[in-house]
């Protein structure tokens, strides 16, 4: 079974295209539901949507629950690779080397092939393909020099070049590699459907905020 850890943020859905063009397309979407928000290998804000990705993919999801404890979240990890018979592995690691060392010793242990597409890639070579070819939102902010104006708003030129003046004063991670923001695709060359948000609100507290979808529906994609 190939199938891809997947939380419906910019960098596993990067990675599953990415793995899509190696010839490795993924039978099943494995999404982790942690209780915590503080999490240190997964992703919380609007996991549940990402039911509505997997429809526009046409690719069979199945979710984890885990408590998300630091450590302890990686047998449940486990135990969903072992349930969901894993042969093939496809993850956004990046530059994490916390993920995607515990990832590779869980896959070295059960003998699954770890896929990492976006592994060393280049954070501006990532935005710019994310802006060019894909509609993804920042959902999550939680660092100095974010606001509520981040929240819901879309992964493009523009932003790209606010994220350039973030890391130059705070020293943030262009692609959020430190946690300082977390993201959600509502569009991509894969999707039959696109996503279309039709409620929403956004929750701050200080410099950390989160843009929650309450409600959201697939529709078709606009013309190229």
């Amino acid at each position: 079974m190939i199938a891809c850890l997947f939380s419906g943020g910019k960098d596993s859905t990067l990675a599953l295209h990415k793995a899509a063009a190696q010839g490795y397309h993924a039978e099943l979407l494995i999404t982790m539901r942690p209780e915590s928000d503080s999490s240190y290998m997964f992703h919380k804000p609007n996991i549940d949507k990402t039911a509505l990705q997997a429809q526009a993919m046409g690719i069979r999801q199945v979710f984890a629950d885990t408590k998300g404890e630091k450590e302890l979240e990686l047998a449940d990890l486990e135990k969903a690779f072992v349930e969901n018979k894993v042969s093939v592995l496809i993850t956004g690691a990046v530059a994490s080397n916390y993920q995607r060392q515990r990832i590779q010793a869980i896959c070295d242990r059960l003998g699954i092939k770890h896929i990492a597409p976006l592994w060393g890639m280049e954070p501006m070579d990532e935005l710019i393909e994310l802006a060019e070819r894909y509609h993804a939102i920042i959902t999550h902010v939680s660092a100095e020099g974010f606001d509520r104006s981040y929240l819901g708003a879309r992964i493009d030129a523009a932003m790209i070049e606010k994220l350039i003046a973030l890391n130059r004063r705070y020293r943030i991670s262009l692609i959020f590699e430190g946690g300082e923001a977390e993201s959600f695709v509502l569009d991509a060359p894969l999707f039959r459907k696109r996503i279309e948000i039709t409620k929403s609100h956004i929750e701050m507290e200080g410099s950390t905020g989160t843009y929650v979808i309450d409600e959201a529906v697939l529709a078709d994609k606009n013309p190229a």
